[in-house]
């Protein structure tokens, strides 16, 4: 019987490809993915769809209250979305506080109920400069804390904790993964905007791999 593990799932491009991976090697996942409050919705519809595409079970949490206690985020308050590179300091205001330790203690609960032995989610090293809590000392530090945290011991699993989007991409490309059902833009409208961090990070990715993004973008 395959090993049951939970992937957070946002529906971008990073989970997308550590969903694949974790069925590629031969896991049985259970997706889970939070409306946290994020400026729009259109990442979870995808995720949705990939799950429902994939007969992987899934779970869409509702957590936004927890905006009245971790606000200040361009991509959960009324703040401008900033424009440019990914690793730009503007970049900082994309940061959600305490995140994903937030999301990981949730998830290794599931874990738990459902008797999965793991955790995955899609840190990678482009995170590092701006996300504290996606880099490998965080992970080394949650991975403690999910061992005792139980009686059972959950491990925090980040398969591309180490290297950038780009091999995120190269990974998935080699598994023959479409990225047209995946969402990057931290704006929600019809296409992406391609001018935001994310998509600039992801266009990048692109670019590095010799591929066309089959996403449609406004510009």
């Amino acid at each position: 019987m395959s090993e049951k593990v939970i992937v957070i799932y946002s529906g971008g491009m990073d989970s997308f490809t550590v969903l694949h991976k974790a069925l590629a090697d031969g896991k049985k996942p259970y997706a889970l993915s939070f409306n946290y409050g994020q400026r729009h919705k259109k990442e979870l519809d995808y995720a949705a769809r990939v799950c429902d595409e994939l007969n992987v079970p899934h779970k869409i949490v509702d957590i936004s209250a927890i905006n009245a206690l971790v606000g200040g985020s361009a991509l959960t308050d009324d703040i401008d979305v900033p424009e440019g590179h990914y690793e730009e300091p503007s970049m900082k205001t994309t940061v959600v506080p305490n995140r994903n330790m937030i999301l990981l203690s949730l998830a290794v609960g599931y874990a738990v109920s459902e008797e999965a032995t793991k955790v995955y989610y899609g840190a990678h090293s482009g995170d590092h400069a701006i996300y504290p809590d996606c880099r490998p000392e965080f992970v080394e530090k949650m991975n403690d804390v999910c061992a005792i945290a139980n009686y059972e011991a959950v491990e925090i699993v980040t398969p591309y904790l180490k290297v950038s989007k780009t091999a995120i991409l190269t990974a998935g490309l080699q598994m023959g993964l479409n990225y047209g059902k995946t969402w990057t833009c931290y704006n929600g409208r019809e296409k992406a905007c391609g001018k935001c961090g994310a998509c600039q990070e992801r266009l990048e990715a692109f670019r590095d791999n010799q591929a066309t993004d089959p996403l449609a973008y406004e510009a």
